[in-house]
């Protein structure tokens, strides 16, 4: 089947991933009018753009191995991000191992696995995760000072620094992805550029947060769903880890309009290295004869029912931008509302370039990128735990979410939420167990029930 565009399928010569880490549809393809994320818009009109993207859990490792296998997290049996892959699995087959193996020089930069190291022999170039620094000397100060403390680790959850794009890790990321494409010459590669932004700290260039005037940027309603189950949202301990951030309670709006202010310029500051990479793919020749995929390991809350961060089911957390494109010369943006997942990156790119499909459990999308308003799936899937006792099963539809949080091992039900998706981002109301939606309520639940049999053997 023929793809959109120059690029036929099975004839992809290169693939180039952007793993973006905690990133939301926030982008100006998505609808967003109010962020500035030009050159990222400028690959969703070369490309297909996914509005109903979903990652299979809201936590970075799991997310990432996930992605990275082509297999539900679980499968893998991993739901923490303290566990390495290569701990438990040793011979797991990955995109990395798989393409390798298919005779690609297989590049990591940046961000691609959480734990840095995991998986490191299979990459042919490999360039480490580099830590979060703080270049405002107000803020290096401090930061030398907490040490001397005792009191090392987390600084401040945002900074403004008036540096050049390199002087943050990103921009030394896209310097290194560059470099690379320009050493590669005409081996085949798998390229997957990590982004760290915007995770926490929302540290970037000064001339990002200059972007946006703070008076525009609106502090979203504190209020949670009614009649939420209790387990549903956390106490956002990620955030309050950093200097600054009050241990309990609530943020004032001061606050919060600062830290969306950051988020949105981090959004900005690495949309601008997408634009520096594909300009030299451009240069280069490449861009005609390579996949590109722009994704997110998962979504974010930017204060929304007065939360934070990710670590839940709630749409905010699971729903991700999903951006493929085949080449620059496609007539006009396209955009599929077809339920697709993160799993299905994988399969995607062997399908595209001509490779023979190992087993894995996702499902490529190339039939979309030629007719993306066929019938797909029928659901999405997501899970996040509470310790090891109790799992949270997630399925949407796209109108509705469902969600069962049962016991890890006998599967008892310990609280169901039945939410509206339709436009609204942000879940009102818990109407499980309403008699005027019983019969959506019964239909979401068959639903999961094809994913997370309640005689399903034990999460862990």
């Amino acid at each position: 089947m023929a793809v959109t565009g120059p690029l036929k399928a099975q004839q992809a010569k290169n693939v180039l991933i952007f793993l973006v880490d905690d990133l939301r549809p926030e982008l100006g393809s998505y609808g967003n009018t109010l962020i500035k994320t030009p050159h990222t818009d400028k690959l969703a009109a070369e490309g297909m753009v996914f509005n109903s993207a979903y990652a299979q859990q809201a936590i970075c490792a799991p997310s990432r191995m996930s992605i990275l296998t082509g297999l539900r997290p679980e499968t893998i049996g991993i739901y923490d991000i303290f566990t390495p892959l290569r701990s438990v699995h040793k011979d797991m087959l990955t995109m990395p191992q798989f393409f390798k193996k298919n005779g690609f020089t297989t590049v990591s930069i940046g961000k691609v696995y959480h734990h840095g190291h995991d998986d490191q022999e299979n990459w042919t170039v490999y360039f480490p995760k580099e830590p979060n620094s703080y270049l405002d000397p107000d803020n290096a100060k401090l930061m030398a000072r907490l040490e001397a403390e005792g009191k090392g680790g987390n600084g401040p959850a945002y900074e403004s620094a008036d540096v050049e794009d390199e002087g943050y890790k990103d921009g030394r990321v896209a310097r290194d992805a560059i470099e690379t494409l320009a050493q590669l010459g005409d081996e085949r590669f798998l390229m997957v550029v990590g982004m760290s932004k915007p995770h926490l700290p929302f540290n970037a260039p000064k001339k990002y947060w200059d972007l946006y005037d703070r008076g525009s940027l609106v502090v979203p309603s504190r209020s949670k769903p009614e009649h939420m189950f209790s387990m549903a949202l956390t106490n956002w301990n990620e955030l309050r880890g950093y200097h600054g951030i009050p241990a309990e309670g609530d943020l004032d709006d001061e606050l919060t309009r600062t830290l969306i202010h950051g988020y949105y310029a981090s959004v900005s500051y690495i949309d601008a290295q997408v634009g520096k990479v594909m300009d030299a793919l451009d240069t280069l020749g490449l861009r005609e004869e390579t996949l590109v995929v722009f994704m997110s390991d998962h979504g974010y809350k930017i204060g929304e029912y007065g939360a934070w961060c990710k670590h839940s089911n709630f749409e905010l957390d699971v729903r991700v931008p999903l951006i493929i494109s085949a080449g620059k010369s496609q007539k006009k943006t396209n955009t599929s509302d077809a339920l697709v997942e993160n799993i299905d990156v994988f399969p995607t790119i062997v399908e595209a370039c001509g490779l023979e499909r190992p087993s894995l459990e996702g499902k490529s999308l190339m039939p979309l990128l030629e007719s993306p308003g066929q019938g797909w799936a029928e659901a999405a899937y997501s899970l996040y735990p509470r310790g090891e006792k109790v799992m949270g099963c997630t399925v949407t539809d796209g109108q509705w979410r469902y969600t069962e949080w049962r016991d890890s091992r006998s599967q008892e039900i310990k609280g169901v939420e039945l939410y509206s998706v339709g436009e609204k981002v942000r879940a009102e109301a818990n109407l499980a167990g309403y008699a005027k939606y019983q019969k959506d309520e019964e239909s979401m639940r068959l639903l999961l029930e094809k994913r997370f049999p309640r005689n399903r053997a034990s999460f862990y």
